[in-house]
């Protein structure tokens, strides 16, 4: 088997690939700072015995991290208890991209891995959003040129400071409203934040095809909360939930 971690700064996702290179699990945690390399280790076994898989199965890994100090925990737990050296997504590591980034080292492992897989499922251009802790959006361009994008607070952390700024504003979970004129303050947030949220995604992608003379440019989506807006939106024309763990896939095919 093979594993694919995506460490995010909500969660940590892990993906395992079969024999027959299907993504056959997925396994979810909250991302935390203060457990140890063991202390995953022994998360990660669970599940494999309650899936019926053991350590012994893993034949390679794979990680992107925009967390560095749990990457390390990552590497090491990698290392102590599946016995393999991990291969992290960074400087040196074949991708077919050509990162047009003033320091390519700073755009994210995951954004990497996001288009990675846009390019090989859809093709190029394309133009990846990626709605999660932040919203981000990647441009690609027929050449596989990684040009730039965009990073935007998420939809969760504008909500948080909306109410923790506005003392009589309540604290409200992200849901599609049932119209877009509210007539409580809890419906007039939702509101506020669901489609002040997919104007701004379909506003940005806009831009970005016209700026970047991207008009035919394919638009995915992905993210932990790219399925509450995806439907709605008029620009992302794809959803694909799980794309960053395929783009780890390839890009450990790529270097084996």
């Amino acid at each position: 088997m093979m594993l694919a971690i995506d460490i995010g700064n909500s969660s940590i996702v892990t993906g395992v690939y079969d024999e027959n290179d299907q993504l056959a699990f997925i396994f979810r945690i909250a991302t935390t700072h203060d457990k140890t390399s063991d202390e995953y280790a022994m998360l990660l076994h669970s599940f494999f015995e309650q899936k019926g898989c053991r350590f012994n199965d893993v034949t390679g890994v794979i990680i992107a991290s925009v967390v560095p100090t749990i990457m390390h925990r990552f590497r090491r737990m990698c290392q102590d208890y599946l016995h393999v050296t991990p291969l992290i997504v960074g400087p040196g590591i074949r991708t077919g991209l050509s990162i047009h980034y003033q320091d390519p080292k700073e755009v994210g492992a995951d954004r990497i891995a996001n288009a990675v897989a846009a390019i090989a499922r859809y093709g190029a251009p394309c133009i990846v959003v990626d709605i999660g802790t932040a919203t981000t959006f990647c441009c690609i361009d027929a050449k596989h040129r990684y040009r730039g994008g965009v990073i935007a607070p998420g939809a969760a952390i504008s909500t948080a400071a909306l109410s923790n700024k506005a003392s009589k504003l309540p604290k409200i979970e992200l849901t599609k409203p049932a119209s877009v004129v509210g007539k409580t303050t809890v419906a007039s947030m939702e509101s506020g934040t669901f489609y002040g949220h997919i104007a701004m995604i379909d506003g940005v992608v806009e831009r970005i095809k016209g700026e970047q003379r991207l008009d035919d440019a394919k638009v995915i989506a992905t993210g932990g909360l790219a399925y509450l807006y995806a439907e709605e939106s008029k620009q992302i024309q794809h959803l694909e939930q799980e794309l960053t763990l395929s783009g780890l896939k390839y890009i450990y095919d790529k270097n084996q």
